[in-house]
Protein backbone atom coordinates (compact mmCIF):
# COMPACT_ATOMS: atom_id res chain seq x y z
CA UNK A 1 0.00 0.00 0.00
CA UNK A 2 1.48 3.36 -1.01
CA UNK A 3 2.48 5.94 1.57
CA UNK A 4 0.46 8.72 -0.05
CA UNK A 5 -2.76 6.66 -0.01
CA UNK A 6 -2.12 5.70 3.62
CA UNK A 7 -1.72 9.33 4.64
CA UNK A 8 -4.84 10.37 2.70
CA UNK A 9 -6.97 7.66 4.36
CA UNK A 10 -5.61 8.64 7.78
CA UNK A 11 -6.28 12.35 7.26
CA UNK A 12 -9.78 11.80 5.84
CA UNK A 13 -10.78 9.41 8.64
CA UNK A 14 -9.35 11.65 11.39
CA UNK A 15 -10.87 14.81 9.91
CA UNK A 16 -14.28 13.17 9.54
CA UNK A 17 -14.45 12.37 13.26
CA UNK A 18 -13.19 15.85 14.15
CA UNK A 19 -15.80 17.57 11.96
CA UNK A 20 -18.65 15.44 13.32
CA UNK A 21 -17.61 16.19 16.91
CA UNK A 22 -17.33 19.94 16.34
CA UNK A 23 -20.58 20.10 14.34
CA UNK A 24 -22.50 18.29 17.07
CA UNK A 25 -21.28 20.53 19.90
CA UNK A 26 -21.96 23.73 17.93
CA UNK A 27 -25.66 22.93 18.21
CA UNK A 28 -25.50 22.77 22.02
CA UNK A 29 -25.25 25.32 24.78
CA UNK A 30 -22.20 23.86 26.49
CA UNK A 31 -21.32 24.67 30.11
CA UNK A 32 -18.53 23.31 32.30
CA UNK A 33 -20.69 20.45 33.65
CA UNK A 34 -21.57 19.34 30.14
CA UNK A 35 -17.92 19.64 29.14
CA UNK A 36 -16.48 17.42 31.87
CA UNK A 37 -19.31 15.11 32.96
CA UNK A 38 -22.44 15.45 30.73
CA UNK A 39 -24.51 14.33 33.69
CA UNK A 40 -27.52 12.00 33.24
CA UNK A 41 -27.72 12.37 29.45
CA UNK A 42 -26.78 8.97 27.97
CA UNK A 43 -29.12 6.03 27.46
CA UNK A 44 -28.15 2.35 27.46
CA UNK A 45 -27.02 2.15 23.83
CA UNK A 46 -24.88 5.27 23.93
CA UNK A 47 -23.42 4.36 27.34
CA UNK A 48 -22.54 0.88 26.10
CA UNK A 49 -20.91 2.25 22.95
CA UNK A 50 -18.85 4.92 24.68
CA UNK A 51 -17.68 2.59 27.46
CA UNK A 52 -16.45 -0.07 25.03
CA UNK A 53 -14.94 2.43 22.57
CA UNK A 54 -13.07 4.13 25.41
CA UNK A 55 -11.45 0.95 26.70
CA UNK A 56 -10.75 -0.68 23.30
CA UNK A 57 -7.93 1.35 21.77
CA UNK A 58 -5.26 0.77 19.14
CA UNK A 59 -3.46 -1.47 21.62
CA UNK A 60 -5.95 -4.21 20.67
CA UNK A 61 -4.13 -4.55 17.34
CA UNK A 62 -0.81 -5.28 19.08
CA UNK A 63 -0.95 -6.64 22.63
CA UNK A 64 -3.51 -9.51 22.49
CA UNK A 65 -1.98 -10.99 19.34
CA UNK A 66 1.54 -10.74 20.76
CA UNK A 67 0.39 -12.36 24.00
CA UNK A 68 -1.27 -15.21 22.11
CA UNK A 69 1.99 -16.14 20.36
CA UNK A 70 3.42 -17.48 23.63
CA UNK A 71 0.57 -17.70 26.18
CA UNK A 72 -1.94 -19.24 23.79
CA UNK A 73 -5.67 -19.58 24.26
CA UNK A 74 -5.33 -19.57 28.05
CA UNK A 75 -3.48 -16.24 28.17
CA UNK A 76 -5.73 -14.74 25.51
CA UNK A 77 -8.81 -15.74 27.50
CA UNK A 78 -7.35 -13.97 30.52
CA UNK A 79 -6.68 -10.90 28.41
CA UNK A 80 -10.29 -10.81 27.22
CA UNK A 81 -11.70 -11.37 30.71
CA UNK A 82 -9.27 -8.83 32.16
CA UNK A 83 -10.44 -6.17 29.73
CA UNK A 84 -14.05 -6.92 30.61
CA UNK A 85 -13.36 -6.83 34.36
CA UNK A 86 -13.19 -3.03 34.84
CA UNK A 87 -16.40 -2.55 32.85
CA UNK A 88 -18.19 -5.11 35.01
CA UNK A 89 -16.72 -3.57 38.17
CA UNK A 90 -17.79 -0.07 37.18
CA UNK A 91 -21.37 -1.25 36.92
CA UNK A 92 -21.20 -2.04 40.65
CA UNK A 93 -18.78 0.60 41.95
CA UNK A 94 -20.25 3.33 39.77
CA UNK A 95 -23.71 2.68 41.15
CA UNK A 96 -22.37 3.02 44.68
CA UNK A 97 -20.43 6.18 43.80
CA UNK A 98 -23.51 7.83 42.32
CA UNK A 99 -25.46 6.98 45.47
CA UNK A 100 -22.78 8.48 47.73
CA UNK A 101 -21.94 11.48 45.51
CA UNK A 102 -24.86 12.14 43.14
CA UNK A 103 -23.28 15.45 42.06
CA UNK A 104 -19.73 14.15 41.98
CA UNK A 105 -17.25 13.87 39.13
CA UNK A 106 -14.84 11.04 39.86
CA UNK A 107 -12.53 9.03 42.10
CA UNK A 108 -10.11 11.79 43.09
CA UNK A 109 -12.95 13.95 44.34
CA UNK A 110 -14.30 11.04 46.40
CA UNK A 111 -10.84 10.42 47.88
CA UNK A 112 -10.70 14.03 49.05
CA UNK A 113 -14.01 13.85 50.91
CA UNK A 114 -13.62 10.31 52.25
CA UNK A 115 -9.92 10.03 53.12
CA UNK A 116 -8.51 13.56 53.13
CA UNK A 117 -5.80 15.54 51.27
CA UNK A 118 -2.99 12.96 51.40
CA UNK A 119 -5.01 10.16 49.82
CA UNK A 120 -6.47 12.67 47.36
CA UNK A 121 -3.01 13.73 46.16
CA UNK A 122 -1.89 10.11 45.86
CA UNK A 123 -5.02 9.14 43.91
CA UNK A 124 -4.72 12.18 41.64
CA UNK A 125 -1.07 11.45 40.80
CA UNK A 126 -1.81 7.79 40.02
CA UNK A 127 -4.73 8.75 37.78
CA UNK A 128 -2.75 11.35 35.84
CA UNK A 129 0.26 9.05 35.49
CA UNK A 130 -1.83 6.10 34.29
CA UNK A 131 -3.83 8.13 31.79
CA UNK A 132 -0.68 9.79 30.42
CA UNK A 133 0.98 6.39 29.90
CA UNK A 134 -2.20 5.12 28.19
CA UNK A 135 -2.32 8.21 25.98
CA UNK A 136 1.35 7.84 25.01
CA UNK A 137 0.84 4.16 24.23
CA UNK A 138 -2.11 4.91 21.94
CA UNK A 139 -0.15 7.48 19.92
CA UNK A 140 2.79 5.09 19.72
CA UNK A 141 0.54 2.24 18.57
CA UNK A 142 -1.13 4.12 15.71
CA UNK A 143 2.20 5.57 14.60
CA UNK A 144 3.77 2.11 14.56
CA UNK A 145 0.77 0.69 12.70
CA UNK A 146 1.16 3.15 9.83
CA UNK A 147 4.89 2.62 9.75
CA UNK A 148 4.29 -1.11 9.32
CA UNK A 149 1.64 -0.60 6.64
CA UNK A 150 3.43 1.99 4.49
CA UNK A 151 6.63 3.10 6.26
CA UNK A 152 5.10 6.43 7.34
CA UNK A 153 7.36 8.39 9.75
CA UNK A 154 6.19 8.01 13.35
CA UNK A 155 6.04 11.74 14.03
CA UNK A 156 3.82 12.42 11.00
CA UNK A 157 1.13 9.96 12.08
CA UNK A 158 1.25 11.22 15.66
CA UNK A 159 0.76 14.83 14.54
CA UNK A 160 -2.18 14.04 12.22
CA UNK A 161 -4.10 11.94 14.74
CA UNK A 162 -3.29 14.13 17.74
CA UNK A 163 -4.42 17.36 16.05
CA UNK A 164 -7.68 15.82 14.80
CA UNK A 165 -8.52 14.27 18.18
CA UNK A 166 -7.55 17.40 20.07
CA UNK A 167 -9.74 19.57 17.83
CA UNK A 168 -13.09 18.08 18.80
CA UNK A 169 -12.08 17.02 22.32
CA UNK A 170 -10.84 20.50 23.21
CA UNK A 171 -13.91 22.13 21.70
CA UNK A 172 -16.66 19.80 22.87
CA UNK A 173 -15.26 17.90 25.86
CA UNK A 174 -17.14 14.83 27.01
CA UNK A 175 -20.21 15.62 24.89
CA UNK A 176 -18.15 15.40 21.70
CA UNK A 177 -16.24 12.38 22.98
CA UNK A 178 -19.41 10.40 23.70
CA UNK A 179 -20.87 11.15 20.26
CA UNK A 180 -17.71 10.19 18.36
CA UNK A 181 -17.28 7.11 20.59
CA UNK A 182 -20.73 5.94 19.52
CA UNK A 183 -19.86 6.28 15.84
CA UNK A 184 -16.45 4.68 16.33
CA UNK A 185 -18.02 1.75 18.18
CA UNK A 186 -20.34 1.14 15.23
CA UNK A 187 -17.26 0.99 12.99
CA UNK A 188 -14.88 -0.94 15.25
CA UNK A 189 -16.96 -4.10 15.66
CA UNK A 190 -17.73 -4.80 11.95
CA UNK A 191 -14.32 -3.65 10.69
CA UNK A 192 -12.49 -5.98 13.10
CA UNK A 193 -14.71 -8.89 12.09
CA UNK A 194 -14.26 -8.12 8.38
CA UNK A 195 -10.48 -8.06 8.80
CA UNK A 196 -10.49 -11.40 10.63
CA UNK A 197 -12.88 -13.15 8.23
CA UNK A 198 -10.96 -11.98 5.16
CA UNK A 199 -7.67 -13.14 6.69
CA UNK A 200 -9.17 -16.58 7.36
CA UNK A 201 -10.52 -16.75 3.82
CA UNK A 202 -7.15 -15.86 2.34
CA UNK A 203 -5.53 -18.59 4.45
CA UNK A 204 -7.96 -21.24 3.19
CA UNK A 205 -10.56 -21.27 5.94
CA UNK A 206 -10.62 -21.79 9.69
CA UNK A 207 -9.26 -25.35 9.72
CA UNK A 208 -6.38 -24.75 7.33
CA UNK A 209 -5.45 -21.51 9.10
CA UNK A 210 -5.22 -23.02 12.60
CA UNK A 211 -4.10 -26.60 11.88
CA UNK A 212 -0.40 -25.55 11.64
CA UNK A 213 -0.62 -24.23 15.22
CA UNK A 214 -1.56 -27.71 16.46
CA UNK A 215 1.52 -29.10 14.71
CA UNK A 216 4.05 -26.38 15.64
CA UNK A 217 2.94 -25.39 19.16
CA UNK A 218 0.07 -27.56 20.43
CA UNK A 219 0.42 -26.15 23.97
CA UNK A 220 -0.92 -22.82 22.72
CA UNK A 221 -4.31 -24.39 22.01
CA UNK A 222 -4.68 -25.82 25.52
CA UNK A 223 -6.51 -24.07 28.36
CA UNK A 224 -4.15 -25.89 30.76
CA UNK A 225 -1.05 -24.14 29.40
CA UNK A 226 0.75 -23.19 32.64
CA UNK A 227 2.43 -20.03 31.40
CA UNK A 228 -0.82 -18.90 29.81
CA UNK A 229 -2.81 -19.45 32.99
CA UNK A 230 -0.32 -17.49 35.09
CA UNK A 231 -0.39 -14.67 32.56
CA UNK A 232 -4.19 -14.71 32.50
CA UNK A 233 -4.47 -14.27 36.27
CA UNK A 234 -1.88 -11.48 36.23
CA UNK A 235 -3.71 -9.62 33.47
CA UNK A 236 -7.11 -9.80 35.14
CA UNK A 237 -5.68 -8.27 38.33
CA UNK A 238 -3.55 -5.68 36.53
CA UNK A 239 -6.13 -4.43 34.04
CA UNK A 240 -8.88 -4.24 36.65
CA UNK A 241 -6.72 -2.34 39.14
CA UNK A 242 -5.30 0.09 36.59
CA UNK A 243 -8.60 1.00 34.99
CA UNK A 244 -10.19 1.89 38.32
CA UNK A 245 -7.94 4.96 38.08
CA UNK A 246 -9.22 5.84 34.60
CA UNK A 247 -11.18 9.10 34.93
CA UNK A 248 -12.84 8.47 31.58
CA UNK A 249 -14.80 5.59 33.11
CA UNK A 250 -15.87 7.66 36.11
CA UNK A 251 -17.04 10.47 33.83
CA UNK A 252 -19.23 8.02 31.95
CA UNK A 253 -20.64 6.66 35.20
CA UNK A 254 -22.15 10.09 35.81
CA UNK A 255 -23.12 10.51 32.16
CA UNK A 256 -25.49 7.52 32.35
CA UNK A 257 -29.13 8.57 32.55
CA UNK A 258 -29.80 6.61 35.75
CA UNK A 259 -28.61 3.67 37.85
CA UNK A 260 -30.40 1.09 35.72
CA UNK A 261 -28.76 2.38 32.54
CA UNK A 262 -25.39 2.34 34.30
CA UNK A 263 -25.63 -1.27 35.43
CA UNK A 264 -27.06 -2.54 32.16
CA UNK A 265 -24.68 -0.70 29.81
CA UNK A 266 -21.51 -1.63 31.68
CA UNK A 267 -22.57 -5.27 32.03
CA UNK A 268 -23.29 -5.46 28.30
CA UNK A 269 -20.05 -3.59 27.58
CA UNK A 270 -18.09 -6.25 29.46
CA UNK A 271 -19.74 -8.97 27.37
CA UNK A 272 -18.95 -7.13 24.12
CA UNK A 273 -15.31 -6.49 25.05
CA UNK A 274 -14.54 -10.20 25.52
CA UNK A 275 -15.02 -11.36 21.89
CA UNK A 276 -13.40 -8.20 20.50
CA UNK A 277 -10.16 -8.81 22.39
CA UNK A 278 -10.31 -12.54 21.70
CA UNK A 279 -10.76 -12.13 17.94
CA UNK A 280 -7.88 -9.62 17.75
CA UNK A 281 -5.70 -12.02 19.74
CA UNK A 282 -6.37 -14.94 17.40
CA UNK A 283 -4.15 -13.18 14.85
CA UNK A 284 -1.28 -14.18 17.14
CA UNK A 285 -2.09 -17.86 16.69
CA UNK A 286 -2.42 -17.30 12.95
CA UNK A 287 1.06 -15.75 13.02
CA UNK A 288 2.48 -18.81 14.78
CA UNK A 289 0.86 -21.08 12.21
CA UNK A 290 2.30 -19.00 9.37
CA UNK A 291 5.81 -19.16 10.85
CA UNK A 292 6.16 -15.45 11.63
CA UNK A 293 9.66 -14.91 13.13
CA UNK A 294 9.94 -14.36 16.89
CA UNK A 295 11.22 -10.80 16.40
CA UNK A 296 7.91 -9.89 14.69
CA UNK A 297 5.56 -11.22 17.37
CA UNK A 298 4.99 -7.72 18.78
CA UNK A 299 3.32 -6.88 15.45
CA UNK A 300 1.80 -10.30 14.81
CA UNK A 301 -1.53 -9.00 13.54
CA UNK A 302 0.13 -6.76 10.99
CA UNK A 303 2.60 -9.47 9.96
CA UNK A 304 -0.36 -11.69 9.05
CA UNK A 305 -2.35 -8.83 7.52
CA UNK A 306 0.42 -7.63 5.23
CA UNK A 307 1.00 -11.17 3.94
CA UNK A 308 -2.64 -12.17 3.44
CA UNK A 309 -5.02 -9.23 3.08
CA UNK A 310 -5.84 -7.60 -0.28
CA UNK A 311 -5.35 -3.85 -0.64
CA UNK A 312 -8.98 -2.96 0.13
CA UNK A 313 -8.83 -4.94 3.38
CA UNK A 314 -5.61 -3.13 4.36
CA UNK A 315 -7.56 0.14 4.00
CA UNK A 316 -10.28 -1.33 6.25
CA UNK A 317 -7.59 -2.20 8.80
CA UNK A 318 -6.20 1.33 8.58
CA UNK A 319 -9.61 2.94 9.19
CA UNK A 320 -10.10 0.51 12.08
CA UNK A 321 -6.76 1.53 13.62
CA UNK A 322 -7.55 5.25 13.38
CA UNK A 323 -11.03 4.77 14.85
CA UNK A 324 -9.59 2.70 17.69
CA UNK A 325 -6.94 5.20 18.68
CA UNK A 326 -9.22 8.24 18.50
CA UNK A 327 -11.92 6.50 20.55
CA UNK A 328 -9.54 6.03 23.47
CA UNK A 329 -7.43 9.17 23.01
CA UNK A 330 -10.34 11.59 23.27
CA UNK A 331 -11.43 9.84 26.48
CA UNK A 332 -7.95 10.19 27.96
CA UNK A 333 -7.50 13.82 26.94
CA UNK A 334 -10.84 14.83 28.42
CA UNK A 335 -10.27 12.63 31.46
CA UNK A 336 -6.95 14.28 32.30
CA UNK A 337 -8.39 17.77 31.85
CA UNK A 338 -11.56 17.05 33.83
CA UNK A 339 -9.60 15.59 36.75
CA UNK A 340 -7.79 18.90 37.20
CA UNK A 341 -10.73 21.15 36.30
CA UNK A 342 -12.87 19.60 39.04
CA UNK A 343 -10.24 20.68 41.55
CA UNK A 344 -9.97 24.17 40.07
CA UNK A 345 -13.63 24.67 40.87
CA UNK A 346 -13.04 23.61 44.48
CA UNK A 347 -9.87 25.61 45.07
CA UNK A 348 -11.16 28.68 43.18
CA UNK A 349 -14.76 29.00 44.38
CA UNK A 350 -15.06 32.47 42.84
CA UNK A 351 -14.19 31.31 39.32
CA UNK A 352 -16.92 31.80 36.72
CA UNK A 353 -18.25 28.94 34.61
CA UNK A 354 -16.79 30.49 31.46
CA UNK A 355 -13.38 30.76 33.09
CA UNK A 356 -13.47 27.11 34.20
CA UNK A 357 -14.50 26.02 30.70
CA UNK A 358 -11.66 28.02 29.18
CA UNK A 359 -9.22 26.55 31.71
CA UNK A 360 -10.35 23.00 30.92
CA UNK A 361 -9.81 23.56 27.18
CA UNK A 362 -6.34 24.94 27.81
CA UNK A 363 -5.53 21.95 30.04
CA UNK A 364 -6.63 19.58 27.28
CA UNK A 365 -4.21 21.24 24.87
Amino acid sequence: MSGSLTIVVTIVTSAAFALVGVWYVRRLRLDIEGYIVSRNTAGTGVSLATAVASVIGAWILFSPAEAATWSGIAGLSGYALGQAAPLAAMGVLGTRMRALMPNGHGLAEYSWHRYGPLMYVMTLLIMLFYMFVFLSAELTAISLALQLIADIPLYLTAIIVAIATLTYTCYGGLRASILTDSIQFLLIVPLLLITFVVALDQLGGFERAFTPVLELAPELTSLNHEAGLAFAVTLIIAILAANLFHQGFWQRVYACRDQTVLRRSYALGALVAIPLVFVAGLFGLLAVGQGVPAEQTSTALFAVAMETLPSWAIIVLLVLAVALVMSSMDTLLNGIASTITTDLARFSPGATMSRLLRSSRLLTI
